[in-house]
């Protein structure tokens, strides 16, 4: 490997420390309620997100609660030397995706029925740090 290439190699290791994620697959909650609550913590502080989702009254939010200190622990386990309140960590991004969906039969009036489509959905949830305060 060439030297340039090296510290080209080097430098997107580095970048890479500094951003951990988590992800949680096929969770029963449809994608527009789960959105409602990952809208709340978008680009919050992590100590402010916690809070957030810790008195939410939506469901969504204890799953979202679960993800997020997934996501700390990710970045803990990356960065060990490295403290994580003066890291300064943030939610740098959270995607919500519609995910498989069960779709069942609802018995209707006169011999019909209708579909009932049971929602799930995929969260990814990115965690970054600041890095102004730690230059």
């Amino acid at each position: 490997m060439g030297s340039r290439k090296k510290q080209m190699a080097d430098a997107i290791k580095e970048a890479k420390k500094q951003v951990a994620f988590a992800k949680l697959n096929n969770c029963p909650t449809s994608p527009r309620k789960m959105r409602l609550v990952a809208d709340l913590v978008r680009g919050e502080s992590v100590e402010k997100a916690l809070n957030i989702l810790k008195f939410s009254q939506k469901e969504a939010s204890n799953r979202l609660e679960k993800l997020l200190l997934s996501a700390i622990a990710n970045w803990q386990s990356k960065n060990e030397e490295a403290d994580v309140e003066s890291a300064e960590l943030f939610v740098k991004e959270i995607r919500v995706d519609g995910g498989s969906m069960l779709k069942r039969l609802r018995p209707a009036p006169q011999g019909r029925a209708h579909r009932i489509r049971k929602r799930s959905n995929h969260v990814t949830l990115v965690v970054g740090a600041n890095n102004n305060t730690q230059a």
